[in-house]
């Protein structure tokens, strides 16, 4: 199947083909006729799959049938709508790449810079607009951008906006565009509250899937290296230095975690730069920005970046730390084996990190290959303990306690086995559980 086969315009198949790309990927050829026909989708596609140019491309063709600028105005016909502000440029990048033969504006928005040059695009009109949720409601605010004329709308990434805490803001949003469009809904997951909102939103919808929801992409290669908690940081500077590693994405669970492990990997003589929630936007640009051009060569990312990166060709991505949630892993390893080419994505796991990692290999389905470092070798006779998500809830100094929680034990469930606690039976459940775990640990 080619491009011209899906029925698209020649200024589109020229741009595409200017791209590099010869043949569509199933999540485009499943999506663009039947986006190309005015029909609703409901789509499960992967990170890398192709889907931004699944929609993009029919969204391009259907706005040059109906857009003709009112009053010497343009009013937005097209609204995506995007989780991160990296994901935003992303497809505001690849509207301008396959657009550039079409006479259509194109803009986007999003939180972390200054409002007014943004202002200023919008009062000269666009046809297509790409925004995160908060971004846009503030434009929605001070009267800069009316959305009574969209035709089309575009939720990308879905679950993700759903996990950022954005379904209030959407609604709003919602709430302001005409009950008669398009709607697109992509997501890689879908969750109870996706579907509520699909059901909600979607009009007879076609449902297309690339591929297996959480499954990983084929052509990564996957690997564990189990490691002393203490040791990753040792253990992943000797891996970019003895394998001369050119570019590495590097995931941490917390944005204080990115940071130091930026600052630890520069002091190793390994340039680094971190790129997470609390950096300036421009911070954020001008650090993606140095790791594609090559001047640093390990990016340290949280999961803010696991959907919002697209970087040509990247080799490596390595988990210094698991995610609390399995589907996160999916998407981080996904930076990497994009648009067919081929790539490496390892874990270096502790033993705290054990039932993570069984979450993981029970959500892909899939038992990931060990190999321990020489040098590097895990002391199996550490305990394990538990990682804390978010802030540390344990009792803060000079605060005293209630009494609620120890008179809950008092007057809770009865104990499981007969003369003893509770709290002795989970002990003796837990001890179990982590000496079978640490037997498959390094195996």
């Amino acid at each position: 199947m080619s491009f011209e086969s899906l029925g698209l315009m020649s200024e589109l198949q020229r741009a595409v083909s200017e791209k590099g790309y010869v043949a569509p990927t199933p999540i485009q050829l499943q999506a663009i006729p039947l986006i190309l026909d005015g029909r609703d989708i409901m789509g499960g596609a992967q990170t890398g799959t192709g889907k931004t140019a699944g929609f993009t491309l029919p969204l391009l063709q259907r706005l040059m049938d109906s857009v003709t600028p009112e009053n010497g105005r343009r009013p937005i016909h097209a609204l995506v709508l995007t989780p991160t502000r990296e994901l935003a440029a992303q497809v505001a990048e690849s509207v301008q790449i396959y657009g550039k033969y079409l006479p259509l504006r194109s803009t986007a928005i999003y939180g972390g810079v200054n409002i007014n040059p943004q202002k200023d695009k919008l009062r000269k009109g666009v046809d297509i607009l790409v925004a995160t949720p908060g971004r846009l409601l503030d434009h929605v605010n001070q009267r800069t951008v009316n959305l009574s004329k969209v035709e089309i709308l575009v939720l990308d990434e879905a679950d993700r906006m759903l996990d950022m805490g954005f379904i209030h803001d959407i609604r709003k949003v919602l709430a302001l565009l005409p009950k008669q469009k398009q709607t697109l809904l992509f997501s890689a997951t879908f969750p109870d509250e996706i579907k509520r909102l699909a059901k909600d939103l979607l009009k007879s919808p076609a449902l297309v899937q690339a591929t297996q929801s959480n499954k990983a992409p084929e052509l990564v290669t996957q690997i564990v290296h189990p490691v002393n908690k203490g040791q990753k940081r040792a253990l992943l500077s000797y891996l970019i230095g003895s394998k001369n590693w050119k570019q590495v994405l590097v995931f941490t669970r917390t944005k204080h975690g990115a940071n130091r492990l930026a600052d630890q990997l520069k002091e190793d003589g390994v340039t680094a730069t971190a790129i997470h929630g609390n950096k300036s936007q421009g911070a954020r640009t001008k650090a993606l920005a140095d790791f594609k051009s090559g001047k640093v060569r390990t990016l340290v990312a949280t999961d803010i970046a696991a959907r919002g990166l697209d970087i040509n060709q990247l080799p490596h991505v390595v988990n210094f730390e698991l995610p609390h949630m399995p589907e996160d892993y999916v998407h981080r390893i996904g930076r990497t084996g994009r648009a067919g080419n081929e790539g490496i994505a390892m874990s270096l796991v502790c033993v705290d990190e054990l039932g993570l990692l069984k979450g993981i290999e029970r959500l892909t389905n899939r038992d990931i290959p060990r190999e321990v470092i020489a040098g590097f070798e895990p002391n199996l006779s550490i305990k394990p303990e538990p990682i804390h998500k978010g802030r540390d809830k344990q009792q803060q100094p000079g605060r005293k306690s209630t009494g609620k929680k120890a008179e809950s034990s008092r007057n809770g469930k009865r104990p499981h086995f007969k003369g003893r606690s509770n709290n002795q039976a989970k002990a003796q459940n837990r001890s179990r559980n982590q000496s079978q775990n640490r037997a498959g640990y390094a195996s």
